[in-house]
């Protein structure tokens, strides 16, 4: 082979990586988004679109146990629909990474959580988050969850 043309394949190589890396760029952006709607929905009590980020099947790990999305939205809404609220759900540390391809990431992020509960009673809990997204059809879905939390001083 010519010494020229591998000279000159090394140089268009990295020409041929630059739209995976573009790609990645603008997966940060998008899970970023995704990530803020996901938890400012949380923040509203909006259920219906606080659930919709999840795919169908989606799991959570909450501390211990190992829920699905089913059995976590019954839950939810049982919680709400009582007269609970979030009254509070800081985001902040968001860290988003993409793998090359642009179909899949990871979201970790520190979130500071009240919860008012039917009864009245309000906790006020640090947790640690992360997430794994997929992009399905299109859009960015919520595959699993990992939340670990612990009552503030």
């Amino acid at each position: 082979m010519n010494p020229k043309a591998i000279l000159f394949g090394l140089f268009l190589l990295p020409a041929s990586l630059a739209p995976s890396f573009a790609g990645e760029a603008s997966g940060v952006e998008e899970v970023t988004k995704a990530v803020l709607a996901f938890n400012d929905a949380y923040e509203k009590d909006n259920l219906d679109e606080y659930f919709s980020w999840y795919l169908p099947g989606a799991t959570l790990w909450i501390n211990t146990d190992l829920v699905t999305v089913e059995d976590y939205s019954k839950d939810w809404y049982a919680l709400i629909g009582g007269g609970g609220a979030v009254e509070k759900n800081l985001l902040t540390e968001l860290k988003v990474v993409v793998n090359p391809v642009g179909d899949a990431a990871a979201a970790t992020y520190r979130l500071e959580v009240h919860t008012r509960y039917p009864d009245g009673k309000v906790t006020r809990e640090q947790s640690q988050e992360s997430d794994t997204w997929f992009k399905v059809d299109g859009q960015w879905k919520i595959a699993h969850i990992h939340y670990v939390t612990q009552p503030m001083e």
